[in-house]
């Protein structure tokens, strides 16, 4: 089956993150290229996003569309990023995204 993992960021994480020093930092990115290097077999792709204020919003409905800069809402959490991967089942996607060293919520998500 194939999945996707969001990867998502709060607030709390980002202001960790910033705080830390440029070793900590670096360890922490290391942490995430090992990850990826671990589970290489399943992931298909995967992508970091730019930050949500880089965002163009297109709402739908009701007559014209309309355009916006900016994430969609405003919100303590935002997607930063996602891999696709293709494993047996959902117990074994449970175990890939549980071992995600970053962001502390990971959602996942059948693809059709």
């Amino acid at each position: 089956m194939k999945y996707v993992l969001l990867f998502v960021e709060t607030e709390e994480f980002a202001r960790d993150l910033e705080a830390m020093d440029e070793a900590a930092r670096e360890a922490a990115f290391e942490a995430v290229g090992r990850w990826f290097a671990e589970h290489s077999a399943v992931i298909t792709h995967h992508a970091h996003l730019r930050p949500a204020e880089t965002a163009t919003t297109v709402r739908l409905g009701g007559g014209d569309a309309l355009v916006t800069d900016g994430p969609f809402v405003e919100g303590k959490e935002v997607v930063s990023g996602y891999a696709e991967i293709e494993v047996a089942d959902l117990d074994e996607a449970l175990a890939v995204a549980k071992s995600w060293p970053a962001c502390p919520i990971v959602e996942i998500r059948p693809l059709t």
